[in-house]
């Protein structure tokens, strides 16, 4: 790739009608405006609606809510590679989507159809409340400038080392 611009893809998935759900589309968005990229993917409310958006990506990052039982506004980081998706995580085991189907799995589809990111990194951010309604839950909310931060040096590495 020397010589080209990389193509950097970020997405944020979730709703912001299901309180802490709506964080990834927010913190996607605030990370682009701070890195200086035209635009985000987003808001997902499915990991399937990522097929057709990031096809043929050098990086794709994905911004979400997730549960895995720590304490709400952690951030977690994990790297989907490998031919089957496997993760590499970095952060609080068994972090999982509040969507129905993983990552992994719509990776997994991308790669059977040669559509699939050359790498995909997985911001999580811990939620605490996903009922219905707006606004986000003050550990959540407190969380999100340190992931924008992150978010933005992924994209960063992302853009050097391509």
């Amino acid at each position: 790739m020397t010589g080209t611009t990389p193509r950097v893809v970020v997405a944020g998935l979730g709703s912001e009608y299901r309180r802490d759900d709506g964080v990834g589309p927010l913190i996607a968005a605030r990370a682009v405006d701070e890195a200086g990229l035209g635009s985000v993917i987003g808001p997902l409310v499915d990991p399937l609606d990522l097929l057709g958006e990031w096809d043929d990506a050098d990086l794709a990052v994905v911004v979400d809510a997730v549960r895995s039982g720590v304490a709400p506004g952690t951030l977690t980081l994990v790297e989907l590679t490998g031919a089957h998706g496997s993760v590499a995580q970095a952060g609080p085991r068994g972090a999982t989507s509040t969507h129905g189907i993983g990552l992994a799995g719509v990776l997994r589809l991308a790669r059977a159809i040669d559509r699939a990111p050359a790498r995909v990194v997985v911001v999580g951010i811990e939620g605490e409340d996903f009922g219905r309604g707006t606004g986000l839950s003050p550990a959540v909310e407190a969380a999100v400038p340190a992931a924008v931060c992150r978010v933005v040096d992924v994209i960063k590495e992302g853009r050097a080392c391509a």
